[in-house]
């Protein structure tokens, strides 16, 4: 209804426009036409070809919209799309969200109540307190993360997509990778793969996470990796010894090639702590670690109802061994705690990824 009156409006003013108010549906003299479609039911969108689509609040809309409809009505016409809407969360506008962030072909704006200057500063004040503060992110501040009320690391995660720390980050040959586990058996193990790019940088070049499998089955994946391996991490629990083979898996681990150096057992508050003053020295490889940092923006604390706070406690879900596993990776980097420095064009920069070694060595 609200751009009917728009389409009106403006097209109105062109000598020989028609509207047609039943179908919602401009033709212009010249032959084109704008017709306004609902996004809340796919299939009735079937069959049409389009020069342009704009989406507006897509994260409202069932995400097989475009990808399943709208994007082949495109194909034939080498058309394009807009996507417009308020962050709800992590869905299918933000995996859109994304994927504007990481292809040159794609543009990507974010528009923040307080950078604009639309709105006054007294209004602004008025939302804020009439609303909570996760609603007020959400609504004026384009926050994909307030949706989830709790989150440990949301915050941290978002300042760094701000500041480009999100991006491209290459593994460098001349630097070894060390790997940070959260070792499940039944249960979900996750790894994370880092590089210490000296002045106190953590390139994160990559994430793996699997279940159901032994060490054999991680131990060939790293070897398919094919990266030059420093220091394996893995919590205190590796040293608890099997039933059947009387072995801990640290020496089975040790056996398949694998030696672990053993995080000690602290406090899980410890561990957050650590890895709250990590993620700013942190540059995460976007594709390779696009599922573990969707994990760490999840990961979030309960909500008792009763007492109206969050509990002290952390959830337990898919999200959980990917910031555990980046939690011991955490406390294994924490005494290197200086100012980073972004990834490099190895290749064309003045910057020596060897010099850089061979400084951490020696510290």
């Amino acid at each position: 209804m609200i751009s009917w009156d728009y389409v009106k409006e403006f097209a109105g003013k062109i000598p020989g426009v028609k509207f047609n108010e039943t179908e919602l549906r401009c033709d212009l003299p010249n032959g084109a036409r704008i017709t306004l479609l609902g996004g809340d039911d796919p299939s009735r969108l079937r069959g049409i070809y389009s020069d342009g689509v704009v989406m507006d609040e897509v994260a409202d809309m069932p995400e097989t919209v475009f990808p399943e409809v709208i994007r082949p009505a495109l194909a034939d016409r080498g058309g394009y799309a807009i996507f417009i809407g308020t962050p709800r969360g992590h869905n299918a506008f933000f995996d859109l969200w994304q994927l504007a962030q990481s292809e040159d072909d794609w543009y990507s704006a974010m528009f923040k109540a307080s950078e604009t200057n639309i709105l006054a500063e007294e209004e602004l004040l008025a939302a804020k307190g009439a609303m909570t503060n996760e609603q007020y992110e959400q609504e004026f501040e384009c926050s994909f993360i307030a949706a989830v009320p709790g989150a440990i690391f949301g915050r941290e995660i978002q300042k760094i997509e701000e500041k480009g720390q999100v991006c491209h980050v290459p593994y460098n040959a001349a630097l070894r990778v060390d790997t940070h586990f959260d070792l499940g058996v039944s249960d979900a193990t996750s790894i994370w793969f880092t590089q210490s790019a000296g002045k106190g940088a953590v390139h994160v070049i990559d994430f793996f996470e699997h279940r159901g499998e032994g060490l054999p089955f991680y131990a060939r994946i790293l070897d398919e990796k094919g990266y030059l391996y420093g220091t394996h991490h893995a919590p205190h629990d590796i040293e608890v010894r099997e039933m059947g083979s009387g072995k801990s898996r640290r020496e089975i681990a040790y056996d398949l090639g694998i030696n672990f150096r053993v995080i000690p057992k602290l406090p899980i508050e410890d561990g957050l702590h650590a890895a709250n003053l990590m993620i700013p020295r942190c540059w995460f490889d976007r594709e390779n670690c696009a599922k573990g940092l969707e994990a760490l923006r999840f990961y979030h604390r309960k909500y008792d109802e009763r007492n109206r706070t969050f509990r002290t406690s952390v959830t337990h879900d898919w999200s959980s061994h990917a910031a555990d596993a980046f939690r011991y990776a955490a406390l294994a980097l924490r005494d290197d705690n200086r100012s980073g420095t972004p990834p490099q064009n190895f290749a064309h920069s003045s910057y020596n990824p060897l010099e850089s070694y061979q400084e951490r060595v020696t510290l």
